[in-house]
């Protein structure tokens, strides 16, 4: 019986947006190019999960993308890359 390595984790990624959000739009255009699944969390529609966002990150503003729990707010294609090991 294979025994499963950390490194074959699987990745969770959460993005909290808004339709109206052209950098939540960049982000998601992005990770989809890329070929990494994500969950889109529409903020403007889901007043519980804008209160879980702005608790995770302290930010009103979108996009916030949690990437197994590390949080970036904004499209910070740097940062998404370094966590993401690419």
């Amino acid at each position: 019986m294979a025994k499963t390595s950390k490194k074959e984790k699987k990745t969770r990624i959460l993005i909290f947006s808004t339709p109206t959000c052209s950098h939540c739009r960049t982000a998601k255009r992005y990770l989809r190019k890329k070929g990494i699944p994500f969950k889109d969390i529409d903020v403007s529609r889901d007043r519980a999960a804008a209160r879980d966002m702005v608790r995770r990150s302290g930010q009103q503003g979108v996009p916030v993308i949690d990437i197994n729990g590390k949080i970036i707010v904004g499209f910070n294609r740097v940062k998404i890359d370094r966590e993401l090991g690419l």
